[in-house]
């Protein structure tokens, strides 16, 4: 059903914690298909793994996918411009999957959010 022009999008915030290097793949036809979905999120940055999940829920015919970017930018990037988008005849729904990173990770994140940051208002002054 096509939106309203007069009515507005809907967002969605995400604050750095709930960002993540992690992403969990949703309505991904059940066709083997893992390598041309690993190509498809590999172009917004290198990848660490793909993989599908068997312990999480699906519908009928379709998978989920696990995906792990070597960076929370590059997650990010994939994230936004995937998510939603059709493969193979399906609706994507790319969502963040936080509880995957470790202690480890969770630092570096906040690390790397605080030097942007930092660089941010330096260029600004």
């Amino acid at each position: 059903m096509p939106r309203d022009r007069d009515e507005p999008a809907a967002v969605r915030v995400y604050t750095v914690c709930d960002e993540s290097k992690y992403l969990v793949v949703r309505n991904v036809p059940a066709l083997g298909c893992g390598d041309e979905l690993g190509s498809v999120f590999a172009a917004y940055g290198p990848l660490e793994e793909c993989k599908p999940m068997d312990a999480e829920d699906c519908e009928e015919y379709t998978d989920v996918y696990f995906i792990k970017f070597a960076q929370v930018s590059n997650a990010r990037f994939a994230k936004r411009k995937l998510d939603e988008s059709v493969f193979l005849g399906n609706r994507l729904q790319v969502s963040y999957a936080p509880q995957f990173e470790s202690l480890l990770d969770t630092k570096e994140k906040l690390e790397v959010r605080r030097n942007e940051v930092l660089r941010r208002i330096r260029w600004i002054i």
